[in-house]
């Protein structure tokens, strides 16, 4: 089968989605696109001969049907594109953070009608090394998990915020918290599974937002692994980094926007040297983290007819930490997984009963 996919929005995000679609071949192809700017409009059909060309989603859906449709605009639109589309029974790949709260993805789930799904953009997931690392938890050459540490210190400029939608609780959702780290603590939940509770703290320290530009937060999982999340804008010296410690190992991947196999690290603890390189050695290699990877496991599950890798449930989980992360911090409350539901403000709003420093 050849599924057609629409894209909407034209950015810079949907030419990746673009190349992504093209390395597949002849499994899929682009038969329309849609963005409000013409002239990038314009541009993104002619650059991947995409023929139909519409201004909003709507004129689209009302032409057509898609087998799946690519959102790659800002995140304040989401729930509504969303929404319109698996309504009509049409599944979405969402790009990050998919929504602005919890309260828009039990939406969308509400929505959905004849077997529509939706997917997020959560592409660390599927470079090699994580595949590996995630069929490694529980298996006793690694031992259990005991710490993690996840941090994402990027550095935006101040000009980086002069874009409208940039630090902005009503379009953006939030800030590195929401959308920069939100890469590697998913990719960090992927491994670790269930968390159970989050102390955190935030801050706004230097840049010209309204949200925070500084996160920092102790989460536990059900498993009993503690890890430390650091999210920045803050940091010149830009670096992703995460450490898995097992009770027999440790895994390092230290990259900065995406990875390969070599940018990870497996060190073993004193007399475990030979299980553990065996056990890394064994598990899938040569595929770097990217859109290509998780885009290749989307049209896989399509064809299969099983619901595509990081379904919305999985994307909850993600979004919850986050909610419990701002709630924790705002209210200075430990938060636990279930305690954000529609009582509270958080459920909504990724910035709840409001930012201190607004």
């Amino acid at each position: 089968m050849k599924i057609d996919v629409a894209i909407v929005g034209t950015g810079g995000i949907a030419g990746l989605h673009a190349e992504a679609l093209a390395a597949q071949g002849r499994r899929a192809r682009i038969v329309a696109a849609v963005d409000v700017r013409e002239p990038a409009l314009v541009e993104f059909g002619k650059r991947w001969k995409v023929r139909k060309l519409y201004p909003d989603l709507d004129t689209l859906l009302d032409n057509g049907k898609p087998d799946l449709v690519h959102l790659c605009t800002p995140p304040g639109l989401h729930h509504e594109q969303a929404v319109a589309c698996v309504s009509r029974g049409i599944s979405v790949l969402c790009e990050k953070p998919p929504v602005l709260g919890l309260a828009d993805l039990d939406s969308i789930e509400a929505a959905a009608v004849d077997d529509a799904t939706f997917a997020t953009v959560f592409q660390h997931r599927f470079g090699s090394g994580a595949t590996t690392l995630r069929g490694l938890v529980g298996d006793p050459r690694f031992g259990r998990p005991t710490t993690a540490v996840c941090h994402t210190l990027w550095f935006r400029p101040d000009d980086y915020f002069a874009v409208p939608w940039r630090g902005n609780w009503d379009i953006e959702g939030g800030g590195p918290t929401m959308g920069h780290g939100i890469h590697q603590f998913d990719l960090l939940l992927s491994v670790l599974g269930e968390w159970r509770e989050v102390v955190a703290v935030a801050a706004r320290q230097t840049k010209p937002t309204d949200t925070e530009d500084l996160s920092c937060a102790i989460v536990t999982f059900e498993n009993g692994a503690v890890a430390t999340v650091v999210n920045s804008v803050v940091s010149p010296r830009e670096r992703s980094y995460l450490r898995f410690d097992f009770e027999h190992a440790t895994v390092e991947l230290d990259h900065l926007y995406g990875y390969s196999d070599k940018n990870w690290r497996v060190t073993a603890a004193p007399g475990h040297t030979d299980e553990v390189a065996a056990a890394w050695a064994a598990g899938p290699s040569d595929v770097p983290s990217g859109h290509k990877a998780q885009v290749a496991a989307v049209l896989d599950a399509i064809e299969r007819g099983t619901p595509p890798p990081v379904s919305l449930p999985d994307a909850r989980a993600t979004m919850e930490l986050i909610a419990a992360t701002y709630a924790s911090a705002f209210t200075g409350a430990r938060i636990s997984r279930g305690d954000i539901g529609p009582g509270s403000p958080f459920y909504q709003r990724m910035n709840g009963t409001g930012a201190p420093w607004n």
